[in-house]
């Protein structure tokens, strides 16, 4: 949902909403969340990557600004990064991000947020739905269902069923 008339980046960035808004040309963004399933799930994600962090040399961010162009920010549910991040809000591609559907979350919504961080450069982005418990691989050629998130470089593997239990 936007949120009124346009606002400049400069605004954008002095302002706090709770929670975070994403930012697209001039237009901020309400995210959709705030449900437990939402709330569950994200923490699930954190805490797998956390206590692999070492062993994938991959931070975990929740809520995190990415600048995906000048003038769009988006928020991802949750994203990682390679090593530990040097910037406050990322100006590089972050290494995955990931989004989590919401029931009131609409796909043609999502897919923009997800071409987004692909032309940005993330090399990978996942969509997960606690409601029905799947997961999608996001690249420039579709969404393709898995029930495994792997990565190469570093090679990371999640099971989807580990996060829904």
């Amino acid at each position: 949902m936007a949120t009124g008339s346009l606002v400049s980046v400069h605004d954008y960035l002095s302002t706090s909403y709770r929670p975070d808004c994403d930012y697209v040309d001039g237009v901020v963004l309400e995210r959709n969340l705030g449900e437990y399933d939402h709330a569950r799930l994200q923490r699930e994600l954190i805490v797998y990557f956390h206590a692999r962090r070492g062993k994938w040399g991959l931070n975990v961010v929740p809520e995190q600004r990415v600048q995906i162009s000048p003038t769009r920010f988006r928020v991802p549910d949750v994203c990682l990064v390679l090593g530990e991040p040097a910037e406050q809000i990322f100006r590089t591609p972050p290494f995955i991000c990931i989004e989590i559907l919401s029931p009131d979350d609409r796909l043609s919504e999502m897919r923009q947020r997800v071409e987004d961080y692909l032309a940005f450069g993330v090399p990978y982005v996942w969509i997960l739905d606690p409601a029905t418990r799947h997961a999608w691989r996001c690249t420039p050629g579709g969404m393709q269902e898995v029930t495994e998130l792997r990565t190469e470089n570093p090679e990371t593997l999640v099971p989807v069923c580990d996060l829904f239990e």
